[in-house]
């Protein structure tokens, strides 16, 4: 893992003028975030003019705290890391469920509130937006548990603080959180080199020990499975696991949170693992493995189909980014980039063929004028994806089909597998969006899910980006009335027959937009939107 450098320089101020702000900027500007999310609030507004005045990050506004945070999100699973700036209080407080979500599925933020002055805290002075009881403290205690780490900044503790806040986020995948006082963000900080931790390294006779180990099951494997999962993805292992792949010529499958962890387009690929949610030949392939090289596993209800997945643990050998266990044994301090280059020179290779599967939707169905359903809109999804797309996808039912989905080599996916807030994905591919303004991305999402954070296509129309957004309609949250199988037509989970085709009118921006119910219309819509998409954001509403 990297670490920082001791000091970091300023960027065109001299280090007696550099104030707090402008520290923690080229902190960040350091790690590649060009871009940082932000509403505006009386707490924040020296972050946010000194921010406008920086040269080499830019402020993108959000309609509010929480899609900011979502926003913050995708743009980190694209670019590794992401921030975002809200104000003390009432707009930390709507961030939270953002922050624990990207808590749950590892993705490092850096979120920076800005406070009251730092004389009127110490006064415990009763201000607005707080609980009017001089605690100043009680918001960051909240974010304690959902962060892997939170300091006060000041203009004498940043020069440590900052960096290790990002070395944190950096080196355990996860949200941490920062606050500054209102009269602080000016002052001069006081310089002083921050303490850089070792990158953490492997223990040498812990992992000779884990590969004896795996040596062992290896040798009497005849059938060898490798699965990839989300924590893959978060530590950049794809290209260490392809090698290992093809080096023992054998079939690779993904869990639902670690898709597109292996390129899908890849021989070797057979498709999606997750008990009862994968085809039947993929389940009999990885269940009857007589050894399972699991990488980044997450075990989790919905990577496991509500524990349905079944896998023998005596005969996996489980890589975690810094921990292995083979069989029952577990082996601590080893890097999982290590582990998967020494399997490498243990020499297995399957000689027989990888076993031919076939994807669910490698044909497409469905007559011309046939209403559209699932089993005819999912294989014209996967035939308009192309190479490096962005595909990001709701929470519901569109999780569960759009996983079977064979991606297009380079593709990233982004859906938040475990947390599972509905209204995500509709901020987080704005903020994929900025993150990757030379790639397409693509959102599909579903009407109830949509109604949550619909202000974010307004953001993507001020700043000129062009997703392609399906917006899949049945006017009622979809996933709860099939998962409440105790009572029938429950009003609770009926939706307003918004418009959605007229969303960029009421935002003032111009899209393409169409309205389909035949698989006709469909194919017409996707073909005008593929062209339409160079210039304008497009909205496809499917009935």
């Amino acid at each position: 893992m990297s670490t920082l450098s001791p000091t970091i320089e300023p960027t065109g101020v001299q280090a007696a003028q550099m104030t707090l702000g402008q520290y923690l900027f080229d902190c960040l500007k350091q790690e590649g975030i060009t871009e940082i999310f932000g509403v505006p609030g009386d707490y924040n507004f020296n972050l946010l003019d000194t921010l406008e005045k920086y040269e080499g990050i830019q402020l993108i506004s959000g309609r509010n705290e929480l899609n900011c945070g979502y926003a913050a999100d995708g743009y980190a699973r694209v670019k590794g890391i992401g921030a975002f700036i809200t104000t003390f209080g009432v707009g930390e407080m709507s961030a939270c469920n953002a922050i624990a979500g990207a808590y749950s599925e590892n993705v490092p933020l850096i979120h920076i509130v800005g406070s009251p002055k730092s004389m009127e805290q110490k006064a415990h002075r009763l201000l607005y937006h707080t609980l009017m009881d001089g605690d100043y403290h009680v918001f960051r205690k909240v974010y304690e548990p959902i962060t892997a780490y939170t300091a006060m900044l000041t203009p004498e503790n940043a020069g440590m603080e900052v960096p290790k806040a990002i070395r944190m986020a950096k080196q355990l995948k996860k949200p941490v959180y920062l606050t500054v006082a209102l009269d602080l963000v000016m002052k001069p900080v006081v310089r002083r080199n921050g303490q850089t931790a070792e990158p953490a390294k492997t223990n040498g006779y812990s992992l000779q020990s884990a590969i004896a180990h795996a040596r062992q099951l290896l040798e009497q494997a005849r059938n060898v499975v490798i699965l990839v999962d989300m924590n893959t993805l978060r530590y950049g292992l794809q290209a260490h696991v392809q090698k290992l792949a093809e080096q023992m010529n054998v079939p690779v499958a993904s869990m639902m949170q670690g898709k597109s962890a292996f390129d899908e387009t890849h021989p070797q690929y057979i498709g999606m693992y997750g008990g009862a949610f994968a085809s039947g030949n993929v389940r009999s392939i990885v269940e009857g493995a007589d050894c399972v090289i699991a990488v980044g596993l997450v075990w989790s209800d919905s990577n496991t189909a509500v524990s349905t997945a079944k896998l023998n643990p005596l005969k996996t050998v489980d890589i975690q980014p810094n921990a292995i266990k083979v069989g029952e044994a577990a082996y601590t301090d080893i890097m999982a980039e290590d582990m998967l280059n020494a399997l490498q020179t243990i020499g297995y290779r399957q000689t027989k063929p990888i076993p031919v599967v076939s994807f669910p939707y490698d044909t497409t169905g469905g007559g011309p004028e046939q209403p559209i359903s699932a089993a005819f809109y999912y294989p014209r999804i996967q035939r308009m994806l192309k190479e490096n797309d962005i595909v990001i996808v709701e929470t519901g039912t569109l999780i569960y089909g759009m996983s079977q989905i064979r991606l297009p080599k380079g593709a990233t996916y982004i859906a938040q597998g475990g947390w599972q807030s509905v209204g995500y994905a509709t901020p987080a591919a704005f903020g994929a969006s900025v993150a990757a303004k030379n790639r397409r991305v693509l959102l599909f999402t579903g009407d109830g899910s949509l109604q949550f954070t619909a202000q974010e296509i307004s953001s993507m129309l001020e700043n000129g980006c062009r997703p392609i957004i399906f917006v899949l309609h049945n006017g009622v949250y979809t996933i709860e009335k099939y998962l409440n199988v105790k009572t029938e037509n429950q009003k609770y989970n009926r939706i307003p027959n918004w418009k959605y085709t007229k969303l960029t009118e009421v935002f003032g921006g111009d899209a393409f937009t169409a309205e389909v119910r035949t698989n006709r219309e469909l194919d017409e819509a996707i073909k005008q939107a593929l062209t339409q998409n160079a210039n304008k954001l497009c909205i496809i509403r499917a009935t």
